[in-house]
């Protein structure tokens, strides 16, 4: 098991944050995420980039939040290849399915990645949706942490339940 997933005894659930970013706003995205999980008190939560974040990783935590920024109005490559990577392993532990999910996007003015992000995330993987995927236009401003630390809160409250 991935030691940066595991589960600590006071720990009330587990967080997986994944995401791509180049200029900096999806990672700022995520942090703001983070931040949100974490008002949840004894939530676990480990970040890692698309290319970074396996199988063992998304089997070993009780939610997952996914980040990416918009390229063409779909998301990151990096993020389609954890996608690429995860999937039918994933279904074949049956581990995955209605493991509880948030998403974000950032953009610099489409943000029409989200559509096939949410296909991805709810049909292919049937993750249950906590919270509506926040788009977020160029780097978070104020209002946009708020609307992604509130996403996080409901993810690690939603994993708390799952754990």
């Amino acid at each position: 098991m991935n030691a940066g997933c595991a589960r600590r005894e006071d720990a009330m659930g587990r967080v997986l944050i994944v995401y791509h970013t180049l200029g900096g706003n999806t990672e700022a995205a995520a942090l703001a995420v983070k931040k949100g999980c974490e008002s949840v008190p004894g939530t676990t939560v480990v970040m890692k980039k698309g290319f970074e974040a396996g199988l063992e990783d998304l089997l070993a935590c009780d939610a997952i939040a996914i980040g990416t920024g918009d390229y063409f109005s779909y998301p990151a490559g990096a993020v389609k290849d954890f996608f690429d990577r995860t999937l039918y392993p994933a279904r074949e532990s049956g581990k995955t399915e209605g493991k509880p999910c948030v998403l974000f996007v950032t953009h610099g003015g489409g943000g029409k990645a989200a559509g096939p992000l949410e296909n991805i995330a709810f049909g292919s993987f049937k993750f249950r949706k906590v919270a509506d995927t926040v788009s977020v236009k160029n780097r978070p401003d104020a209002a946009a942490e708020a609307r992604l630390a509130a996403a996080g809160r409901a993810l690690a409250e939603a994993a708390a339940k799952a754990g």
